[in-house]
């Protein structure tokens, strides 16, 4: 570890608190959500199953594979610092650049907008329906307010000190984990019903999307590229439902042994978050017919599950639910990315006072950096826009930085390795390979969002240069 880091920052969590950090930034509103729109666009039940198997099985080749880069390189700004070792600043920077414009942001946008979603289940009038200001096409809702007003309190309680954040982290996370359980469990004990199952399990891997017409369910049946483009749609979905995994990594500096927990922690969260994310889609499928997932209510199928167990206080619980694992989710998502913009600040590439800690060992100025962007995305988009524009960059840098495992196995064979990546070179190059066929159909069939996803990375070449030029100059 650098000096500097090892000075600056305080190395005060433990294995538990990494891994609930993995599993808390994973897991937010989207299981509870997207799977309405995996049934509209592939239909049978076994390829909604299979989406959330396929997703949980390359997030875990990730995770393993970036454990050997966490071993080598245990510092903060982790993936920002892979990338910089195995390629040069230039390809850093743009990384850093896209999770400051939209991957990290984005996300902790999507997910307060999420939380202020099912914050109006109890108090209505933080709902999006109630419009505080309209001019032209642009408004601004009461939920979107709640959302900003969520991520600037987690901002402040993370300038706090890690430690603040880590007991949100760690009792918010401890908490969805156990309610996720009780949901499953309670799911398939009171709300199952063996008739529901059989039927949704009649034809599970017909290809079919379903759309809805004047009120009538349509059947389309899928064939050739129209197939792999649902499948994209779909899994644009489960993959961003399992992301942020990678946040543990930013945090490097502030975890103890770190080049030994933070592949340990990578590991057991991804491996908690897919079964549950699998058992509690099985569970939906026992409780609820098809066409019910396909178009429950704003797509809120833990919601309609919710009520099909537990009856009219079925929706009070779901929310709930939702509030503590967007909010536990947000605090991860705030805590660990202002770490990436504090390490980009020392290379010259970010503004200067991102580099700064205060007097609590945290980089406050970049967190409140990071908090005014994500609240000005709030006001921009709906949950499923953003999510298209964030999953499109995040497929690209992780493609990137498991790329870098194979540089630097040729590049640095000296330093040493705690953990290899499991399966080197074929479950990495695997990975690889369904990233980018993702990447690739998300272009074609997701365009409207992908294509600005795309614009804001290469927005960051001019960029890059110009932080250079302002980097030599003071260098002078």
């Amino acid at each position: 570890m650098d000096i500097n880091q090892s000075k600056s920052f305080k190395p005060t969590l433990g294995l538990l608190d990494s891994t609930m950090i993995v599993a808390g930034s994973m897991i937010g509103s989207g299981i509870f959500i997207v799977t309405a729109e995996i049934a509209r666009s592939v239909g049978g039940a076994g390829w909604i199953t299979a989406m959330w198997v396929l997703a949980g099985v390359v997030t875990l080749i990730a995770a393993l594979s970036y454990g050997e880069l966490s071993g080598m390189y245990p510092k903060a700004g982790g993936q920002y610092v892979y990338l910089r070792e195995a390629y040069n600043p230039f390809i850093a920077f743009l990384f850093g650049w896209t999770q400051f414009g939209v991957i990290q942001t984005g996300t902790i946008a999507a997910v307060a907008v999420a939380f202020a979603k099912f914050t109006a289940y109890l108090v209505p009038a933080f709902s999006e329906k109630n419009i505080l200001f309209s001019t032209g096409g642009f408004q601004i809702t009461a939920a979107q307010i709640v959302a900003i007003i969520s991520i600037i309190l987690l901002t402040f309680i993370n300038t706090r000190g890690v430690k603040h954040g880590k007991f949100i982290q760690t009792v918010f996370t401890l908490a969805k984990l156990l309610s996720l359980f009780g949901l499953i469990i309670f799911g398939f004990m009171l709300g199952a019903k063996a008739e529901i199952w059989q039927a949704n399990w009649q034809d599970p891997w017909n290809h079919f999307s379903l759309q809805m017409v004047n009120g009538e369910t349509v059947v389309k049946s899928l064939t050739g590229l129209a197939f792999f483009g649902a499948i994209a749609v779909s899994m644009k979905g489960s993959l961003f439902s399992s992301d942020a995994w990678n946040n543990v990594t930013f945090i490097a500096a502030e975890i103890k042994n770190p080049a030994r927990n933070i592949g340990r922690s990578l590991f057991l969260g991804t491996f908690i978050v897919t079964i549950i994310y699998v058992s509690c889609n099985l569970m939906y499928l026992a409780v609820l017919p098809l066409h019910d997932i396909a178009f429950a209510a704003n797509d809120r199928v833990g919601v309609a599950a919710a009520e099909k167990i537990f009856g009219g206080i079925g929706s009070g619980i779901i929310a709930v639910m939702i509030m503590i694992s967007t909010f536990g989710c947000n605090n991860g998502l705030i805590l660990s990315g202002a770490r990436i913009y504090y390490t980009m600040a020392e290379d010259g590439l970010f503004f200067r006072k991102a580099a700064e800690l205060n007097k609590n060992s945290v980089p406050a100025h970049g967190l409140w950096i990071q908090c005014a962007w994500a609240s000005m995305l709030c006001l921009t988009g709906r949950y499923n826009d953003l999510l298209a524009l964030v999953i499109f960059g995040v497929l690209i840098f992780y493609v990137l930085t498991i790329l870098g495992i194979f540089i630097l196995r040729k590049k640095r064979p000296d330093i040493e390795r705690p953990y290899k990546a499991l399966g080197y070179p074929l479950l990495p190059m695997i990975y690889v390979v369904v990233a980018l066929s993702l990447a690739a159909l998300l272009l074609v069939f997701e365009s409207n969002y992908t294509l600005p996803g795309l614009g804001i990375i290469l927005l960051g070449i001019p960029l890059y240069f110009l932080a250079m030029r302002n980097k030599g100059k003071a260098a002078v």
